[in-house]
């Protein structure tokens, strides 16, 4: 089972968070936002109910009725009594008396002590009392009623704002979740396209050391000579060697993208001279020039080089190494019908080729040549020779251990 690296688990975390962002978002925005109407609920409480003071009022006409009724018995009238004094006697089922009483000077003392006078002035001043109680309780109720309704109100806009809000936080994290499926999606198209483009880079490459492995291993067969035979014996050991260079699977993106070279002090012309042959005329300084360069990815150019020419021309193809002044240059020179400046702007694109090709092909060789000249602090050109034909110039400068692969233009970037 692979453990997770710190990035992943911080990874993790994040996306986690991000998932709960929502919830603690909108628990965060209503519990600041019903913040005032909770206060004023709980300022409120349950709110005034006025029943005990409407209750004492009754008690109280009651007991004066009872007093100017000649019918009324004394025992029905102390009995009134008790019941309008314990009435005002039990402050407890008055809500909110202190602020009641606050608001004028009505007092539940008052109305308990003009009871307990027993006369008409105690009397008329405990109704008087009771009166102004009850109708203050009844205010102060209504006003309490509308702080409900403000409360319940803001409540109700607090969770509509919270609703929208978490809605469009929502919304927002799904959008990046879609755009980051999208350029997950898109990083293993990438990833695909370049393995592919990898793969059929390698294909290339690998056809020109097989067909040579396949010539000499056919020519061994009815080789006599000694000489003979230990010359393809060579030949057949370098072009494996070349196949091992070039097919190395681990390495593909090293190879074919992100060039990566391994440099070394290496004398261009031995390199050059493989390539003599009856339609390839060589011309190299005879004393070593050496420069730092990948053998392997030079070699790579060469064949792509001279094999390019040898498929537009049927005529000699001249392939130069010389020094004019400073870094060293490869031209590689055809008698064919030459390119024309459209074409020629578009030759190192993949898979674009030449308009008279005499052979089969892919487009890929020129745009690999470019790919490696840059890497080696170089370039290659094409440019009309004096006289007819194509000739193409590759420069070399100071390699670079890495190399991007290419954008679609096919530049690349040196790092």
């Amino acid at each position: 089972m692979t453990v997770p690296t710190r990035v992943q688990r911080r990874t993790l975390m994040r996306e986690l968070l991000l998932a709960l962002l929502p919830l603690l978002a909108t628990v965060t925005l209503l519990a600041l936002a019903t913040q005032p109407a909770y206060r004023a609920l709980l300022r409120n409480g349950l709110g005034v109910r006025p029943y005990a003071y409407q209750g004492l009022v009754q008690d109280l006409l009651q007991y004066r009725a009872d007093l100017l009724d000649p019918a009324v018995n004394a025992a029905a009238r102390e009995a009134s009594f008790e019941r309008a004094l314990g009435s005002a006697r039990n402050r407890a089922q008055f809500a909110y008396l202190n602020d009641i009483e606050a608001q004028d000077d009505f007092r539940l003392l008052n109305v308990q002590r003009g009871l307990e006078a027993r006369s008409s002035a105690g009397l008329r001043r405990a109704i008087q009392d009771a009166f102004g109680l009850n109708n203050i309780a009844r205010d102060y109720g209504a006003a309490q009623g509308e702080a409900y309704q403000l409360a319940f109100l803001e409540l109700r806009r607090a969770l509509i704002a919270s609703a929208i809000f978490a809605g469009l936080l929502s919304l927002l994290l799904t959008l990046r979740a879609l755009l980051l499926w999208r350029a997950d999606v898109l990083r293993a198209h990438t990833r695909e396209e370049r393995q592919r483009d990898a793969l059929k880079l390698a294909s290339h490459e690998m056809r020109r050391p097989l067909q040579a492995l396949l010539l000499a291993a056919d020519a061994l067969r009815s080789a006599q000579n000694p000489a003979a035979q230990q010359r393809l014996l060579t030949q057949i050991e370098d072009s494996a060697a070349q196949l091992a260079s070039r097919a190395d699977l681990t390495r593909l993106n090293d190879l074919y993208l992100d060039v990566t070279l391994r440099v070394q002090p290496t004398d261009l012309g031995d390199l050059v001279r493989r390539f003599s042959s009856s339609r390839v005329h060589v011309t190299a300084p005879p004393q070593p020039l050496v420069w730092p360069v990948d053998p392997n990815r030079v070699r790579q150019m060469l064949e792509n080089l001279v094999e390019n020419a040898v498929k537009y021309t049927e005529g000699t193809v001249e392939l130069t190494l010389d020094a004019p002044g400073g870094p060293p240059r490869v031209q590689v020179r055809d008698h064919g019908p030459g390119m024309s400046d459209e074409v020629r702007g578009r030759v190192f694109l993949p898979y674009e080729r030449g308009p008279r090709s005499l052979g089969p092909g892919s487009g890929l060789g020129l745009p690999l040549v470019r790919r490696y000249a840059r890497a080696h602090g170089g370039d290659v050109m094409l440019t009309h020779a004096p006289g007819g034909g194509l000739l193409i110039t590759l420069t070399f400068g100071q390699a670079s251990p890495h190399v991007s692969a290419p954008d679609p233009r096919g530049n690349l970037t040196g790092t």
